[in-house]
């Protein structure tokens, strides 16, 4: 007598995630959804992991500062580290000069806390500092997996341009936007690119990335064709939701209709927007602690939901964009700066709690 076939309960779905480990660049998450770095981890950590794949990200872009070139350039880099095909879409007339913007990975002899091994042993530690080999051994075998590109999300040098031998293969497509007649043409390129992703069940073979700058720029023909935006973007995450792969599309909402805008906004499946601070702004100054080392806002409106009706409790909805060292971008919770406006004090001047985002003990 056959032995049934027990069925999966309808809340979780049981996916191999042996497949996705052995692929670069994708991660296991709950209820067997896998994700695609972003390039930034704050922002892979804030997500619950990253963008899903087969998901569809939107970013509204500043008018006043090019913000949202930071996201694409870390995403692109990402993907071109693990090998992953790319399709990068522009409203430039020549889209590939873009590829030189993009941002190294941080190699291991950058990172200066490697150095660690050469300091002398504290004192009345030295049975356990004999232990820190094996430490090194650990990290040494980390290491050697960064220089092979098998993180999951590296960390990237904004100062850097990407080495030319992830630019140099035949795995990116670049196309501009201006020269496109209409959007069936990006449409076609779109699918073409997304057939070699196809989803099936337990096989994960590669997984790839899409670009889309400027959707909706003044220089694009189709500018003013809302029906056909909108027909655009609902076939294409009908594409992207049956194949392994991300798409991330920016677009300026200040120069759509509202109701336009809007109805861009709900078809996303994570929405994002960034804004750029004045240089000047005395007001937000006295607000904010670290107001002189942040260069914008990131906020999310919208965090994907695959697999599961369950919405991810964000700790915050907007956060600062710094960048560490003047090189690394970095996402930080924003902190209300003390009563009296000066930073570095304590809320036990004023009354009031603490609400800082380090670990600490607590100030009354």
């Amino acid at each position: 007598m056959a032995t049934p076939k027990t069925r999966a309960g309808s809340f979780s779905r049981n996916v191999p995630s042996t497949a996705a480990s052995q692929v670069p660049g994708v991660k296991s998450g709950p209820n067997g959804t896998l994700f695609l770095s972003s390039g930034i981890s704050d922002l892979d950590k804030i997500l619950g992991g990253g963008f899903p794949l087969g998901s569809l990200v939107v970013v509204m872009e500043d008018p006043e500062a090019p913000h949202h070139m930071l996201l694409l350039r870390n995403f692109m880099s990402q993907g071109l580290v693990h090998n992953q095909p790319l399709l990068y879409a522009s409203p430039a007339k020549d889209p590939r000069g873009f590829l030189g913007t993009l941002p190294s990975p941080v190699s291991s002899k950058d990172d200066k806390s490697l150095d660690r091994d050469s300091d002398p042993p504290p004192p009345g530690l030295r049975i356990a500092w004999q232990y820190k080999k094996y430490f090194g051994e650990n990290q040494q075998n980390s290491n050697s997996q960064r220089d092979n590109k098998f993180e999951f999300c590296n960390e990237f040098d904004l100062r850097k341009p990407l080495q030319r031998q992830f630019l140099s293969g035949q795995h990116i497509e670049c196309i501009s936007t201006q020269d496109s007649p209409d959007l069936a043409s990006l449409h076609d390129r779109c699918a073409t690119f997304l057939k070699q992703f196809f989803r099936t069940d337990g096989n994960i073979s590669g997984a790839g990335r899409i670009a889309i700058q400027s959707f909706c720029a003044p220089q694009c023909t189709y500018f003013d064709q809302e029906w056909h935006v909108l027909s655009f973007i609902r076939s294409l995450r009908s594409m992207i939701r049956s194949s392994n792969a991300v798409v991330i599309l920016s677009f300026p909402p200040s120069l759509l209709s509202p109701s336009f805008s809007k109805r861009l906004q709900h078809m996303a499946d994570t929405l994002l927007s960034v804004k750029a601070i004045p240089d000047e702004d005395k007001d937000l100054a006295k607000l904010l602690t670290g107001y002189q080392d942040m260069i914008g806002l990131l906020s999310i409106h919208k965090v994907a939901r695959i697999n599961t009706q369950v919405p991810i409790i964000l700790e915050a909805a907007t956060f600062s964009i710094k960048l560490q060292k003047r090189k690394f971008l970095v996402l930080e919770c924003l902190n209300q700066a003390p009563v009296d406006g000066s930073s570095g004090t304590s809320y036990a001047t004023s009354g009031s709690c603490s609400v800082s985002s380090k670990g600490g003990s607590l100030d009354f």
